[in-house]
This record gives C-alpha cells, sequence and structure tokens, in this order.
C-alpha cells in the first residue's frame, strides 16, 4: 500500500498595508487600502495594516481593520509603532516588538507627497524591504511634475508648453509675474501644484484674476506651481503600465469629466464623469498612446505600476500630461478597470503587483555594498 504524502501547507505572503499619510490626498489612499483589503486573495495573504495620521504617526490595526472604517487616519486606542530596522516588524514606540506584525513585503498604497514622492520609499529600501510600486528616483520624478517633464523632453515625448514658478517669486512680485505670464500664453490655462496629484488644487484660469486665484491656491500645496497652456477640445486618455523590466502597457481608456475638467470633485465627489474603456480610437492611435505610455514609465525607470496619461489634440496629436506612479486603487479606479478590461481581475492585478515587488527585491539583493 502505497501511502499518500501528507498535503504541503504552503507558508502565506504577509502584507504589510500602509495607508493614509500626510497628504491632501489622505482619504483617497483610506479608500484604495479599504478596496484593495476587501479583494486581496486571504488564502495566499495575510495582512497586517498600519495607518498613517496626517501628523505622520503610525497606528497599528489590531486586526479587525476598523482603522479603515472612518474617511481619515486618526490616533485613537491604535498602538503607535514605527517600522524597525530591517524592515520585518513593526515595534511599539517604546521600541518592544508587537506579535505578529511582521511582514514580508509593504503594499504602499500612499498617494502624494510623503508616500508616492520617494519619502516612503527610501525609508523601506533602507529597511531592506520589498514593497510595490516604483522605488526612490521614479516615485520623486513621478511626483514632481517639472521633473517629469524635463525627462519626457529627454526621451522625446511630445507635451504642452508650460512654465515652473516658485510660490517665493508669486508672493514676492505678484504683477510683474502676472504679466509675464500674460504675455508668454494665451488663456484659458491650468494651473497645478508640482508635487501632488488627484487634481487637487487646480485651477482652469480663463483671465488674469482666476489666475491670481490658481496661483494663490496652487500656493496652498506646495512651493512649485506649474502653469499650463490648456489645450482647448483635447479628450483625455489614459493608460496603465505593469510590469519592472519589460512592462506591459493596457488598452487604453478615455474620460469623459463631467465638469470643464477632471477636477478632484468630479473624480470622488460628485461621480459626474464617465470612463470609457476602450476609448473610440482607430488602431494606429491606440498603438501610439500604448508605445508612449510605456517609453515614459521606462523614461523616469519606473518598476511594479503606473497610469499614464495624455490628452489628443483635435487634429491627431498625442501630448503626454503625467504619470502617476500609485495610481487610484478603487475598483472603479482607471487603472485597475484597463487592466480587467484586458481579462486580469482586480484580486489577480494585487498578486501580480505583489509578485513584481518580490522579484524586483530579489533582483536587487545581490548589488554590492562595500568596493572590492
Amino acid at each position: 500500500m502505497i501511502e499518500r504524502a501528507a498535503p504541503r501547507i504552503m507558508k502565506k505572503t504577509r502584507v504589510l498595508v500602509l495607508f493614509g499619510g500626510r497628504s491632501a490626498e489622505h482619504e483617497v489612499s483610506v479608500v484604495s487600502a479599504r478596496s484593495v483589503c476587501a479583494a486581496i486573495d486571504r488564502e495566499r495573504y495575510d495582512v497586517v495594516l498600519a495607518g498613517i495620521t496626517r501628523e505622520g504617526h503610525w497606528l497599528l490595526d489590531d486586526g479587525d481593520e476598523k482603522l479603515l472604517s472612518a474617511t481619515s487616519v486618526t490616533s485613537g486606542d491604535w498602538p503607535e509603532v514605527r517600522l524597525a530596522g530591517r524592515g520585518s516588524q513593526l515595534v511599539a514606540a517604546q521600541d518592544s516588538p508587537i506579535p505578529g506584525a511582521g511582514f514580508d513585503v509593504v503594499f504602499p498604497l500612499l498617494h502624494g507627497p510623503y508616500g508616492e514622492d520617494g519619502t516612503i520609499q527610501g525609508l523601506l529600501e533602507l529597511a531592506n524591504v520589498a514593497y510595490v510600486g516604483a522605488g526612490v528616483s521614479a516615485s520623486a520624478a513621478g511626483m514632481d511634475k517639472a521633473l517629469a517633464r524635463a525627462v519626457f523632453r529627454s526621451a522625446g515625448l511630445s507635451q504642452t508648453d508650460y512654465t515652473v514658478l516658485r510660490r517665493s517669486e508669486w508672493r514676492g512680485h505678484p504683477e510683474a509675474v502676472l504679466a509675464t505670464l500674460e504675455q508668454t500664453f494665451d488663456y484659458p490655462l491650468f494651473v497645478k501644484p508640482v508635487n501632488l496629484g488627484s487634481s487637487v488644487g487646480i485651477t482652469k484660469a480663463h483671465n488674469s484674476g482666476q489666475l491670481s486665484n490658481g496661483l494663490n491656491l496652487a500656493a496652498k500645496f506646495d512651493t512649485k506651481m506649474m502653469i499650463e497652456a490648456s489645450v482647448e477640445g483635447a479628450r483625455e486618455l489614459e493608460c496603465a503600465v505593469l510590469g519592472n523590466d519589460e512592462p506591459l502597457a493596457s488598452g487604453v481608456g478615455e474620460i469623459i469629466p463631467g465638469a470643464e475638467f477632471y477636477d478632484y470633485n468630479t473624480k470622488y465627489i460628485d461621480d459626474r464623469s464617465e470612463l470609457r474603456i476602450p476609448a473610440d480610437l482607430d488602431e494606429n492611435l491606440t498603438s501610439a498612446v500604448r508605445t508612449m505610455a510605456v517609453r515614459a514609465f521606462q523614461a523616469i525607470d519606473c518598476s511594479g505600476l503606473a497610469r499614464v496619461d495624455f490628452l489628443l489634440r483635435p487634429g491627431g496629436d498625442v501630448l503626454i500630461n503625467e504619470i502617476n506612479t500609485m495610481p487610484g486603487f478603487t475598483p472603479i479606479s482607471m487603472y485597475p478597470k484597463l487592466w480587467q478590461a484586458e481579462g486580469l481581475s482586480y484580486a489577480d492585478l494585487i498578486d501580480r503587483l505583489i509578485g513584481l515587488a518580490i522579484e524586483r527585491c530579489s533582483d536587487r539583493s545581490d548589488l554590492r555594498t562595500k568596493p572590492d
């Protein structure tokens, strides 16, 4: 009689989900984390939750995921923790280990500054832990619209006309700044904080009064503002990229804004926008957008994931607008919906991203830390 081998028990991968953060996109991050935790395969993954308050305090969920029940992360009954030296543990503020808080990979579902701009990525690199998404330099370049535009220009990617203004210059010489901008550009103009996403702090200005108000608004969120020529009549296209050294592009989607432009309220509050997947484009235009998306991804040395946004002029020219290295990640967000249209479910997409994180960390594990 041949005895049957005992079933092999696979060790679950422990995933630390980071969310909240010190950003105006704090609430968006909470929604993304809530969606990931609802969809992740619990047969394969154990989830450790750490919410970051607006003040930068890390709070450990005790397992019931109540930290995700509110719209924002606030201090309460949860223990305050910090990341341990080698990244495999969370420890209490008084340096005592917290049982069960070890992890194998981090999913930093943090949008905007202090989460998507290379800061958290640098911390995780120092802790020598695998994490989902772009590395330090790619995250920093993707978050800083001015840096990204410079990289895209070097890569030969067409884009809109723009200039970058420092807040100190605007506050010190407002009349001179307005005069220079009106001599350089025609209205309408977009004004954006350089380091922010989710369309927070963006204004479309049709006259000097609106331009002044837009600069004042953007200056509340960043010390650098981008002033950008509006491409009137343009269609807003988006493409998702997935992978490390050999990234793949999804099909192309289109945003039909429910307002004059795709602002924060239209994205997350009013629900007046429409997502069309696939976009109604001919084969050549679709191929051009997909190719540009991969070129942008590789130009900033991205890894894991990114959503690349484009403007399609009425004449047919495609212009790159920006790259988002940690896009909104709810089931109704464009990034997962684009991959769903390609046959990759939301849960499978999470699984793929965790695998890419571990792959990237493993690929870098043999790098030397001292000279010969």
